[in-house]
């Protein structure tokens, strides 16, 4: 029964994400860009909350299949996952997004895929 009630580290990201997710939402002309975080991939979407759709997304097994210049590193690749995020929402005519960094701190990959989405024309 105690270990239902463990707090890991993932427990607690969880409990993180829920209470920003209570203030942040997204439309249509500003959607929310969800990132999730695993061990061997990344996700990154933008979401509409409204309709509760999914705009667009990138996992980086798509970056990994173009090759990436210089070092391939998890952080080099987040950082071209965010480019190709924005390319995909400058297709779709989105310009802004609010940044659901999903209970993650704003470091390493995580500001990786947000500097990406900067440099590709995307407003944070």
């Amino acid at each position: 029964m105690r270990r239902l009630f463990k707090k890991t580290k993932n427990n607690l990201r969880q409990v993180r994400h829920h209470r920003i997710r209570m203030v942040l939402s997204g439309t249509a002309e500003c959607p929310r860009l969800s990132v999730f975080r695993g061990l061997r991939r990344m996700i990154l979407q933008l979401i509409d909350d409204t309709t509760g759709k999914t705009l667009c997304a990138v996992s980086t097994d798509e970056v990994k299949k173009v090759k990436v210049e210089g070092k391939s590193t998890k952080i080099a690749v987040a950082y071209t996952a965010g480019q190709l995020l924005a390319e995909k929402a400058k297709d779709k005519n989105i310009t802004r997004a609010i940044l659901d960094r999903g209970g993650y701190s704003y470091h390493g990959r995580v500001a990786a895929v947000a500097e990406g989405a900067r440099d590709g024309g995307l407003k944070i």
